[in-house]
Formats: structure tokens, C-alpha cells, sequence
């Protein structure tokens, strides 16, 4: 196997430009999806519950990982969890893949948070509009922390079929099998 391309987001934009484009990819969100549902819904918007909110807000991140995790569901062995605290509070949750993943699944693990978690909040902003103002936020948190995932997307997207996915030191390695080199 040979190294195709490595991807790493600190070299290839920077964290502070990646953070940037998150933070205004959540603003664009959630403008967007809160007039969407003023326009679609003209019920009165309610502050109550904002206690669950709050715990929602919190869940996010938890349940983004969580659902990365599910596609590799199958192939244990070849992923590590790793528990890291931010400011000595908030835990940081990392999967890191040992193993070389093919690339279809590993596209699929990239993209089922993205699907799952927005379809389960746009659902809910349908079924609740009263509390429309809440899941806009939630939705732009969410698509926030999904820019990364993103972005790894689009760069995998023009790899060969037949490509490994290898996650090293330096970022992610797209590997190929010597024939195609």
C-alpha cells in the first residue's frame, strides 16, 4: 500500500480559519433555518423548557461521537477511544482508528452524525414549532461541529474506489494498493 494523500486540517487551513468557517457556517444555519420555520410556522415562540434546551446544547457533542462510533460498530478492534478534559470540565471525546478502514466506510462514518442527528432536529422542529427558535440553534451548533467532517468528505471524495483510510500522527492517510500507484 502507498500513500495517496495525506489530509490534515492544522497544515492544509489552520485551526483558527477552520473555527472561523465553523462559527460562520452555524451563523448561515441558523439565519436560514429560523426564517425558514417564522415563514412556514406563525406560532407564537414559547421560552419554556429552556432547562432542556441547555441539556440538549450539552448533548450534542456526546451524541455527534456516539454516532460516528456506530458505523465502526463492527471492526472494534481497530478503534481507540480517548477521554480528554477541555479546561479542566468539559471531557473531549476522540476516536482514533488503529486499523486501515476502507473508504466507504469510513464515508459513512463521517456522514451518519451529520444525517442523523440534523434529520432528528429538523423532525422536531416540525413536530414542535413553538419551540422552533431552540432547534435552529441546536441545528447550527450541530452543522458547527460537523464542518470538519465536511471537509474531510470532500477531500476523500476524489480518492480511488478502492482506497484505505489510515489515521496517523499527522492527520489522515488515504492509501492505495500498489497496482493503482
Amino acid at each position: 500500500m502507498h500513500c495517496w494523500k495525506t489530509i490534515n486540517l492544522k497544515k492544509q487551513y489552520g485551526l483558527d480559519r477552520v473555527y472561523m468557517l465553523s462559527a460562520l457556517m452555524g451563523l448561515g444555519v441558523f439565519m436560514s433555518f429560523y426564517i425558514m420555520l417564522n415563514i412556514l410556522y406563525s406560532d407564537p415562540l414559547s421560552d419554556q423548557n429552556f432547562f432542556f434546551f441547555i441539556l440538549a446544547i450539552l448533548a450534542v457533542y456526546p451524541l455527534h461521537k456516539a454516532f460516528h462510533f456506530l458505523p465502526l460498530v463492527g471492526c472494534r478492534k481497530c478503534i481507540k477511544l480517548v477521554v480528554k478534559k477541555s479546561f479542566k470540565v468539559f471531557p473531549m471525546f476522540s476516536l482514533h482508528i488503529k486499523e486501515p478502514v476502507s473508504k466507504k466506510r469510513f464515508l459513512f462514518t463521517l456522514l451518519s452524525p451529520f444525517l442523523l442527528i440534523n434529520t432528528i432536529i429538523i423532525i422536531l422542529s416540525i413536530s414542535f414549532p413553538v419551540y422552533s427558535h431552540y432547534f435552529a440553534m441546536l441545528l447550527a451548533y450541530h452543522c458547527g461541529l460537523c464542518l470538519t467532517d465536511l471537509i474531510y468528505l470532500r477531500n476523500l471524495a476524489h480518492s480511488p474506489k478502492d482506497a484505505l483510510i489510515e489515521e496517523t500522527e499527522t492527520g489522515y492517510e488515504i492509501l492505495v494498493p500498489e497496482a493503482m500507484v
